[in-house]
């Protein structure tokens, strides 16, 4: 392990963070934990994630509970397995991405009730005392930052410079670094051996085309040939989406206008009224529609997809909806909107499970950027455009442009 990295990942998920450490020698992923908590009414060890994360990552993650877990028995878990020393200072990057769902927005009841999972983000502060890392990474809603609850990250914080980290916190829209995506996450990089750098620190002189985040750009090339609800890709079996359940939800997407539509465009055509749900007619009749609008909504081809959320696999959740053909996004595609590469393997017996798979997940594209910050932290040298976009996903160097920074721009504009 001389020559090596090790990163350990808690709340591992189906490996979204860890692909980006994975991939970017000399970093070796060399411990993880993830209880693979499911629907809240089905419990632990029903999401299966540690399957996906063994398939890509080439190590199984411990099954447990990070709120009962002992970090000295997880050091202890990874030395028996690996026969590594990970004890306190020897470890690179602890990457700690508990859960969000109770933090988030997108969940009404969370602007008053501060769900005890909430805690584990200070929780995590544990294992880092125990271990004792380089570098510690976390991604999280941004409402862990600027919500009702941010006590927690305040702990959080404190609670590293204690340990000696220096912190950075801050909310990031990711499609600013390429996910085809308006995405925004709360992203703490904390380090022990110098000044942190940030992804904007990586992006200083760089900037996209507008092109590069479009769902267009992502997904164009599984377009043809077209595929129903229910069909497999030929070449991909991660390139499938479900049936419907039921002809009226099967009717309700038909009706939806190509490009964007949404389920409002169907209540201003004669005789659908059948095919409104009783939210649907509540809402119409109030005028109130809010996020909801987006349910039963196709994504539109030039702009970047909505927020990928855990509950992706259906189109009653979101606007999740092929932009032209009638059906959900597939598997594959979902993942490509997510920053996955396109030969990470998603592994389940259960479709719905898939989806949550990737929906749950850091998006890979971001990690391996913040893989280039810690690399670039821990050696002192900025890597290239080039060393810091994924291979395999719908971001490449080609969409990117030098920034022209304002100084450079009064000097233009003093020639003129």
């Amino acid at each position: 392990m001389n020559n090596e990295w090790p990163v350990i990942d808690l709340f591992s998920g189906a490996g979204g963070m860890s692909c980006g450490f994975a991939r970017r020698p000399p970093f070796r992923v060399v411990g993880a934990v993830d209880a693979e908590h499911g629907k809240p009414s089905s419990g632990y060890g029903t999401l299966g994630c540690n399957d996906t994360y063994e398939a890509n990552i080439g190590i199984r993650p411990f099954n447990d509970d990070i709120a009962h877990l002992e970090p000295k028995n997880l050091s202890d878990h990874i030395r028996s397995l690996t026969k590594l020393d990970v004890t306190r200072g020897r470890l690179v990057v602890l990457s700690c991405c508990p859960p969000c769902t109770d933090f988030s927005r997108a969940k009404p009841v969370n602007h008053l009730v501060d769900s005890d999972k909430n805690s584990l983000v200070v929780r995590c502060t544990d294992f880092v005392e125990e271990f004792l890392p380089e570098f510690v990474v976390m991604e999280n809603a941004r409402e862990l930052i600027m919500g009702r609850h941010a006590h927690h990250y305040i702990a959080l914080v404190k609670r590293l410079e204690q340990m000696g980290y220096s912190v950075d916190g801050s909310i990031r829209r990711l499609s600013r670094y390429g996910l085809p995506q308006e995405r925004e996450r709360a992203i703490i990089i904390a380090t022990r051996i110098g000044p942190v750098k940030t992804l904007d620190d990586l992006w200083q002189d760089w900037e996209l085309v507008p092109a590069a985040t479009t769902v267009r750009n992502a997904i164009r090339r599984f377009a043809d040939p077209p595929l129903a609800a229910g069909e497999v890709g030929i070449h991909d079996p991660m390139h499938r989406s479900p049936a419907f359940l039921t002809e009226g939800v099967r009717r309700r997407i038909e009706l939806v206008p190509h490009d964007g539509g949404s389920w409002y465009d169907i209540s201003r055509q004669p005789g659908t009224s059948e095919l409104l749900t009783p939210s649907m007619k509540d809402r119409l009749s109030r005028q109130d529609f809010g996020s909801h609008g987006d349910v039963y909504g196709r994504m539109a081809w030039d702009r970047p997809a909505p927020t990928v959320k855990r509950e992706c696999g259906h189109v009653g959740n979101g606007r999740y909806a092929h932009p032209e053909q009638n059906r959900l996004l597939t598997v594959r595609e979902m993942a490509t909107i997510q920053g996955f590469p396109d030969d990470y393997q998603f592994v389940s017996s259960s479709l719905t499970n898939l989806y949550r798979h990737i929906g749950d997940a850091v998006p890979p594209l971001i990690s391996y950027q913040l893989s280039a910050v810690v690399q670039w932290m821990k050696t002192g040298v900025k890597p290239e455009p080039a060393e810091w976009i994924l291979p395999g996903t719908s971001l490449t160097v080609r969409y990117l442009k030098r920034r022209k920074h304002p100084a450079m721009q009064a000097r233009q504009m003093a020639l003129i």
